[in-house]
């Protein structure tokens, strides 16, 4: 597979690759990124390798990552119909005034005009929301980016970081109302971050919202460079993202992800690319990448074929504990159809079978 295997993004007619280019890493204030120069040579290999899709945020480096893709358009005009850019609103960049963040009326607005200016761009491909907003009404938030995307700023809508009830409450009020309706969900997905399983992949999957999963490395550790007997020590801002896998279930699932790859003949930040792609809902992960070997790399999980023998153990090593009631669908779908096959799953059966038959 390659970059240039266009999926489209949800129930929608937007095309875009099957690997999305984030761009937290353009713009050195964060600590974990790089410069202009190096940002922008990252964003040019992907584009020549047939990639589409590039996600950034208001918030990321203080406005610096927007504003590098910005320049970058305005030196290459030609690029921006093909360029599929998205961007977030909620993060407040006027620290004080309470209306410049969120999800009001007012912020949504504001945060789209000072975006549009960063990007030097008229419109945004997909305008997501960035989080959860407590104290704006979903209804406002709703009808400000319907009236973003009858204005033409705006071409597509989706939500990140929102809890499922919530998704659905927006994406019901938007379809009730004859308004914009979410298209895509961001969420935190990887081998070492399947909760999301739960709830948010069955919804996105029963409204046709297509999934882009951050951190589907899980900061870098699912690269496989970090041992029990090597501290895991970094001079950036992400040693907390890394240290909170260091632990047994993490390094329990790091080498099994080792054993397969090797048996595959390829990286293990490769394979666990590979085993997000395969799973339901997922359309496009979102890559990170400071250098053009990081970009390789990457991109070189397209190219990996997972057997189902390897999907199975991953999954197994990997297996979430689920909030109520998840456990308590598998146990209710068993009782209901058990020993049945149904959409071409064989069921297993009834716990209640031996008891019935007597």
């Amino acid at each position: 597979m390659s970059l240039a295997h266009y999926r489209t993004l949800g129930r929608s007619g937007l095309k875009v690759s099957p690997l999305c280019l984030g761009a937290m890493t353009f713009g050195e204030e964060y600590g974990i990124g790089s410069d202009a120069a190096s940002s922008t040579q990252v964003l040019q290999r992907y584009l020549e390798l047939g990639g589409n899709f590039v996600d950034t945020a208001n918030l990321y480096n203080g406005g610096h990552s927007e504003r590098i893709i910005g320049d970058f358009i305005a030196a290459n005009p030609a690029q921006r119909q093909r360029l599929i850019i998205a961007t977030k609103f909620s993060a407040n960049m006027h620290p004080g005034d309470p209306n410049t963040g969120g999800a009001s009326r007012k912020a949504i607005i504001n945060a789209c005009e000072e975006s549009l200016r960063r990007l030097k761009t008229d419109y945004i491909d997909l305008y997501w929301k960035h989080w959860v907003d407590a104290y704006t009404p979903i209804e406002e938030t709703m009808q400000a980016l319907d009236d973003l995307v009858r204005c033409g700023k705006v071409r597509y809508i989706g939500f990140s970081d929102t809890p499922a009830w919530r998704v659905a409450q927006a994406q019901m009020c938007a379809l009730a109302r004859g308004w914009a309706p979410l298209i895509a969900l961001q969420i935190e997905y990887s081998l070492l971050q399947r909760t999301v399983e739960g709830e948010l992949i069955p919804m996105a999957l029963e409204f046709g919202l297509g999934v882009t999963p951050w951190a589907p490395l899980r900061s870098g550790f699912l690269t496989g460079k970090y041992s029990r007997t090597q501290a895991v020590a970094e001079s950036t801002g992400r040693a907390p993202w890394i240290a909170r896998n260091a632990n047994a279930v993490g390094f329990r699932v790091v080498d099994k992800l080792k054993e397969i790859a090797a048996s595959v003949g390829a990286s293990p930040a490769r394979c666990a690319i590979a085993w997000l792609c395969g799973k339901p809902g997922v359309v496009s992960p979102i890559i990170g990448a400071r250098t053009l070997a990081q970009l390789d790399e990457n991109v070189g999980g397209l190219d990996v074929h997972l057997s189902a023998a390897h999907v199975a153990a991953l999954d197994d090593v990997s297996v979430p504990t689920l909030n109520f009631p998840a456990e308590m669908l598998k146990f209710a779908v068993l009782t209901s159809y058990g020993g049945m096959t149904i959409n071409g799953n064989q069921l297993g059966p009834s716990p209640f079978e031996d008891r019935q038959k007597k």
